[in-house]
């Protein structure tokens, strides 16, 4: 499913800082993964590069045997937007949407009719437990609210590939708790894959394995 081989990246100018080096991972469909590391370490990055975002310096990703590394900007977007869903730690909500449109986003990017696009968002927000500010703005919504409106927006489009950084963070133990479920319940039902960056060993535990990103590269946690 994904397949990440020699992956380094810097930042910086005349003196770059090496942030990510070598880095391996293999991920087969059905499989849920946990990356966990201390804070700087390098996590966001390691799914911005993955999803796309950004490009590394060296080394390879390929998902579903598509090398991304040779897309430009446009192929990769579009590939973003049909098989992987990104739960940023920053929430990235629009402010100008509704939570539904927030929501609503991957499908409508994608051309879904309006019949699918309407009853997949009424089922993310019955899962999120939200139905109810389906008409609110960013703005009226706690900081736990709008990281489910981020998880929901992630999920709707059925991703093969789920990157989800610390999608927990916010949220209190018991929606934590759901939230988590619900990621590993999607990479099961779309025989897709899941990544979580997390530093909670509670969430990293709800993954099949769990990997540590150190300053020396990426290896299973002993």
């Amino acid at each position: 499913m994904l397949e990440m081989s020699g992956v380094s990246k810097s930042f910086g100018g005349a003196r770059p800082r090496r942030v990510l080096r070598e880095l391996a991972l293999s991920l087969a469909r059905g499989e849920y993964v946990a990356i966990i590391g201390e804070s700087g370490v390098g996590k966001s990055t390691l799914l911005n590069l993955i999803a796309g975002l950004d490009v590394p310096d060296s080394g390879n990703i390929a998902l579903d045997g598509m090398e991304m590394t040779v897309l430009d900007d446009a192929e990769r977007t579009l590939l973003r937007r049909s098989r992987i869903g990104f739960v940023f730690q920053a929430f990235h909500l629009l402010p100008h949407l509704t939570v539904a449109q927030n929501i609503a986003l991957p499908l409508s990017l994608t051309g879904a009719q309006a019949s699918e696009l309407s009853g997949r968002v009424s089922y993310m927000l019955e899962a999120i437990s939200l139905s109810g500010a389906a008409d609110c703005y960013p703005r009226e919504l706690s900081g736990g609210e709008m990281q489910r409106v981020a998880i929901a927006r992630a999920l709707v489009h059925k991703p093969k590939l789920l990157l989800a950084d610390e999608p927990t963070g916010n949220l209190d133990q018991d929606t934590a708790t759901q939230v988590l479920a619900m990621l590993r319940q999607q990479v099961r039902q779309e025989s897709g894959a899941g990544i979580l960056a997390t530093h909670s060993a509670i969430a990293a535990a709800t993954a099949d394995r769990v990997m540590v990103l150190t300053s020396d590269g990426l290896r299973p946690r002993p």
